[in-house]
C-alpha cells in the first residue's frame, strides 16, 4: 500500500500511514487503525482519520473504553524520506477539532486509563 501522509491543519507532516498501522517521523510505531477510527499503542482512542490526511474528532466526544485487542508491533516498514506539499483542507467548524493541532504530544503519551502496575 502506498504510504498515506498525516498531517495537521497547519500542514506540517506529523505521522504516516501504512497499511493499517501510523509511524511517527522518527519511525516508531505510534498508533494503529480499526477503520476510519485511531487508537494508539495503549489503545486509546485519539479520533477519525479524515480523507485529507488530518486526524479529526468532535470537542464533545466521548472517551471510549481502552482496546485490549491491540495488534502485535508490526515490522518497521521503509518510511519515506519526505512529503509532498499538503492538500488544502477544508475549513472546521466549532464542533471539530484537529486532535494533532489540540495536542501535537498526543501519541506520547502513556495512557492514564491504563491500570496501574502492582
Amino acid at each position: 500500500m502506498a504510504p498515506q501522509y498525516i498531517w495537521n491543519t497547519d500542514g506540517d507532516w506529523i505521522a504516516t500511514r501504512i497499511d493499517d498501522h501510523i509511524w511517527d517521523l522518527t519511525g516508531t510505531w505510534v498508533a494503529w487503525l480499526d477503520g476510519d477510527e485511531v487508537f494508539t499503542v495503549d489503545g486509546e482512542w485519539v479520533g477519525r482519520l479524515h480523507k485529507d490526511g488530518r486526524i479529526l474528532r468532535k470537542r464533545a466526544a466521548v472517551q471510549r473504553h481502552l482496546r485490549d485487542d491491540i495488534p502485535p508491533y508490526p515490522e518497521k516498514p521503509d518510511l519515506p524520506a519526505r512529503s509532498p506539499l499538503p492538500p488544502m483542507f477544508i475549513e472546521l467548524d466549532y464542533s471539530t477539532i484537529d486532535v494533532l493541532e489540540e495536542d501535537p504530544d498526543v501519541f506520547r503519551h502513556i495512557s492514564d486509563k491504563r491500570p496501574d502496575m502492582d
